[in-house]
């Protein structure tokens, strides 16, 4: 595996006030996928997440529940952190902005903006709307209510910091103009130029005094930091960022991060907000900020208030870890929104997991025992229909790092399973049993199976960074060396003359979608009709 240098990157960090559901889990399971295949690749890969638990809200949360906000932000944030662990993803480092490093930093920068003139005090009086904490002029409102969640606003009157946006916005357009990958999807790019920076930018509330749950400002103790200076800049306090310039090694090492991977709903503040915070630092720029479409149910996007709130914990309860992987990964085109419905999950796990890549493996490595003992070996006697085999599996491996680099992460998926359906195609070609009933065709049945276990181990392996625990049993079953990524479009990845296990694990069991809904059904009873 050749070291193809540093690869540092962030999920936007979860708002602490709750369980997340299966819509905000979708994010640290992509953000992973990425991370865990620029691993394979050879980059040596930093990848950050974490909480974000100051703010109104949550000083709310916590006095209707009977806690300090402190504390309701620990059991928030382990319940976050178990819901990442509980999906298997491979984080580097769990930022919180209550850590003290953190906050230290975050006055640190509020001081330095404000010295040298880019934040100054006034007054802000707005329609203010708690759950997005973000302040509205009557003419931004959409019916009379946020324009980003629908939700109600409130009039709102008080003495704020404010950052002067509009000092730095010029410099934005030319970057985004000089540089067209920094917003993907492009959609994303067109909405932020043409919505926000063209009309030109409001200078921004950078500080409260309407609440106390929050970093205070060293020089003027009744205001707090509010949640976007806090919030964004975990994405450099985490790696060691200081504001007097004294960094650690890894700010050194991985500054500036090749990708913020975020909701679309959050494209603004990481796209305007904090480029120019960063200006206004002197320092880089991300590379890349991606703004990934949502997970839907059913037809609309999930909340608790609707009561179509799915959980990834539930999930994984009826499905295993990687059903949901594969699931969150699968149904997630580039820039549309995916839906999530229970008819769905259970026909892709049926196909897909259980029929196309569950039972490919298991019949395979049944008839290696069957006919074999288990230990196959390529004897050479190959046919024109094996090069064909081939021809397919091996052009996977630089088709899906292509895919990747543009992050049509849906689009590798689809594309690794090619391989798994090539080698459905290959055996009803080729039929192991029917060679079987003659022994002169004993050399080309054992190339047969030697094929088939040839091509699994590789898309076992280019399967590694979205399905882990799934392809390590494959690799454990086939009882052979796992062979480098970079192997991966070469034959030979099964080595010749392996025994491979004697009882293969069925990986996924078929489900029946009556006894997945009677399941649904206890889990969510319908509501009843007043």
């Amino acid at each position: 595996m050749s070291d193809k240098g540093k690869y540092y990157i962030t999920t936007a960090i979860a708002y602490a006030s709750g369980k997340p559901h299966i819509g905000n889990t979708y994010e640290i399971v992509l953000a992973d996928c990425i991370a865990r295949f620029k691993r394979q690749e050879g980059y040596e890969v930093y990848f950050q997440t974490g909480t974000d638990e100051h703010g109104q809200k949550i000083e709310q949360k916590s006095a209707a529940a009977g806690v300090t906000p402190k504390e309701f932000v620990d059991g928030s944030a382990n319940e976050i952190k178990r819901i990442w662990d509980l999906m298997n993803t491979s984080y580097d480092h769990f930022i919180r902005t209550t850590d003290r490093y953190h906050e230290e930093q975050v006055q640190k920068i509020f001081k330095k903006l404000y010295d040298q003139g880019d934040i100054y005090k006034g007054s802000y009086e707005g329609m203010y709307c708690t759950p997005c904490e973000s302040f509205w002029t009557s003419a931004q409102l959409v019916d009379g209510k946020c324009p980003d969640c629908g939700r109600e606003v409130a009039p709102a009157s008080e003495e704020a910091y404010f950052f002067k946006m509009s000092k730095y916005a010029d410099a934005l357009i030319d970057h985004i103009e000089s540089h067209p990958e920094f917003i993907q999807p492009v959609a994303r790019k067109n909405e932020m130029m043409n919505n926000f920076l063209k009309p030109g930018l409001q200078d921004l509330c950078v500080s409260r005094t309407s609440f106390t749950w929050g970093i205070p400002v060293t020089f003027d103790e009744k205001h707090v930091v509010y949640v976007w200076l806090d919030a964004l800049t975990n994405y450099i306090t985490g790696i060691g960022y200081d504001a007097d310039g004294d960094h650690g090694q890894l700010y050194r090492d991985y500054w500036p991060a090749d990708l913020h991977l975020i909701g679309k709903d959050i494209i603004r503040f990481h796209t305007i907000y904090w480029p120019i915070f960063l200006m206004a630092l002197g320092e880089p720029l991300p590379k890349q900020v991606f703004g990934h479409p949502w997970l839907l149910v059913g037809d609309g996007k999930m909340s608790k208030s609707k009561g179509n709130t799915i959980y990834a914990d539930t999930l994984v309860d009826m499905f295993g870890v990687d059903a949901v992987r594969y699931f969150m990964v699968h149904e997630m085109p580039f820039d549309n929104d995916g839906v999530f419905t229970w008819d769905t999950f259970v026909e892709r796990y049926n196909s897909d997991l259980a029929n196309t890549l569950g039972n490919l493996v298991k019949r395979t490595i049944s008839m290696s025992n069957q006919y074999f003992g288990g230990t196959i070996t390529d004897t050479g006697a190959k046919e024109d229909i094996d090069d064909d085999l081939y021809a397919t599996v091996l052009a996977v491996k630089d088709r899906a790092s292509k895919l990747m680099e543009t992050l049509h992460v849906a689009d590798c998926l689809t594309e690794i399973w090619t391989i798994f359906k090539r080698c459905n195609k290959y055996i009803d070609e080729t039929e192991p049993w029917v060679l079987a009933k003659d022994e002169a065709k004993k050399d080309r049945l054992s190339v047969v199976l030697y094929n088939l276990l040839d091509c699994i181990c590789i898309g076992a392996v280019l399967l590694k960074s979205f399905l882990p625990g799934t392809s390590e049993k494959i690799l454990s079953q086939l009882n052979t060396k796992e062979p480098a990524f970079d192997d991966c479009d070469k034959r030979g990845a099964f080595s010749s003359g392996t025994k491979v296990t004697e009882d293969p694990e069925t990986l996924f069991e078929r489900r029946k979608m009556a006894d997945v809904m009677k399941t649904v059904d206890e889990l969510y009873p319908p509501k009843k009709k007043d």
